[in-house]
């Protein structure tokens, strides 16, 4: 197995702060990437104080941050932009998640490294894109994701629409941003040239919308929130079991829902003509349902995926973390790694996908700022102490 990731000797100047930039330099970072976090001197990223915290530090931090050289730069000043300029010359990706144009303010933006480091690769996610009518607005993944689709199909019908109790809009845009880097820098292996990735938050929300434009544009359907169910699939569904524990049921392939309709003793359903294509169970699901929910109702959950697993139907426990933990197989594949704070150990979870020669892994947590204002101010771009000491004076540095 190679020691190194994917991704090694790769450098990343990461700009921004919150969640959709920095979670995808924790994924270049993760697979091998050298990731240089630029936070301001003003304290730095605001997770690095949002919701858990342990000894003065969000336990989201130590996860977000994992792999990554903190370096406290203003961007504010002239003598703070010049040094991005600098680190940015010496970088193959950027990854940035200002408001469009905050950058090219600065002049750090695309343009402005064209000449210097034409190889360069440019990621940038905001709301809504870098152009467009809405490209001014601020875009907070809560609002994004409404506009995207994905709330409006989230809930039960005639209710408010749901969101799920995650920034999943803010992940979903760093993963996209991981994967167009990934192919940026394949591409440049034949060009030699770099390029801009842009990435809105609306749009990689839009992206997992599956087949509610040809619905629409094809037979005027908009797909509606469904509570627990999928529209048009049956039987999918959540149940509450005798011990008060809800599984999910997916038995809707024709084959599996025999089996299925065999386990909760009802073989005459089985083998109803009316319900062996997903068509017909679609007409009769509230009938499935039914059957399906008393016969949960009667039982507890682990006897359930027993019995359903015997009968090779797709079912499965709604998890909290702690079940997750817990699980032996979430733990046989290595979902949890074990870091250290301060002598402290703390899990934080694994990354995928997972690589069988070359794969990712946590070096070290997320750090104190400005933790490698050293290594990268003198060692990377060679500032001597006198330099560094009027930085700090000028309150550019830490």
């Amino acid at each position: 197995m190679d020691s190194s990731g994917p991704l090694d000797g790769y450098r990343v100047i990461e700009l921004g702060q919150l969640l959709a930039g920095p979670f995808a330099g924790c994924m270049m970072g993760y697979f091998g990437a050298e990731v240089i976090k630029v936070e301001s001197p003003k304290g730095g990223d605001p997770i690095r104080n949002w919701r858990e915290m342990r000894d003065g530090t969000s336990l989201w931090w130590r996860s977000l941050a994992r792999n990554k050289k903190s370096v406290t730069i203003d961007l504010k000043t002239t003598q703070g932009v010049e040094l991005v300029r600098q680190l940015i010359d010496k970088a193959d990706v950027v990854i940035e998640n200002f408001r469009p144009g905050v950058v090219e303010g600065w002049g750090l933006g695309p343009e402005d490294f064209k000449q210097s480091n034409p190889g360069l690769v440019y990621a940038r996610i905001s709301g809504y894109g870098q152009d467009g009518p809405y490209a001014a607005r601020p875009g907070f993944a809560s609002v994004c994701e409404g506009m995207s689709g994905f709330r409006y199909v989230n809930g039960h019908p005639g209710e408010a629409p749901v969101r799920p109790n995650l920034s999943i809009g803010d992940t979903i845009s760093g993963i996209h941003a991981a994967l167009g880097i990934a192919m940026a820098l394949l591409e440049k292996q034949r060009s030699g040239e770099g390029q801009v990735i842009d990435v809105a938050l609306v749009e990689s929300m839009f992206n997992l919308m599956e087949a509610v434009v040809p619905e629409f544009d094809g037979n005027g359907v908009i797909r509606e929130p469904s509570g627990s169910t999928v529209t048009g699939i049956v039987p999918t569904n959540t149940y509450r079991c005798q011990d008060g524990k809800y599984i999910v049921i997916g038995g809707n392939g024709d084959s599996i829902f025999q089996r299925l309709m065999v386990a909760v003793g009802q073989p005459q359903m089985a083998d109803d003509p009316r319900l062996a294509s997903n068509q017909g169970r679609v007409e009769h699901e509230a009938e499935i349902d039914t059957v399906l929910a008393d016969w949960c109702a009667m039982h507890q959950a682990a006897g359930l995926l027993e019995v359903l697993d015997k009968a090779r139907v797709p079912a499965g426990p709604i998890y909290n973390v702690e079940d997750m933990l817990n699980d032996p197989h979430f733990n046989a594949r290595g979902l949890f790694e074990n870091v250290e704070i301060d002598g402290k150990p703390l899990k934080i979870p694994a990354l995928v996908p997972r690589l069988s020669r070359t794969p990712g892994g946590t070096r070290w947590p997320g750090g104190d700022l400005g933790s490698a204002n050293q290594e990268i101010l003198e060692e990377l771009l060679g500032l001597d102490e006198r330099q560094l000491k009027e930085l700090r004076a000028a309150a550019v540095i830490l």
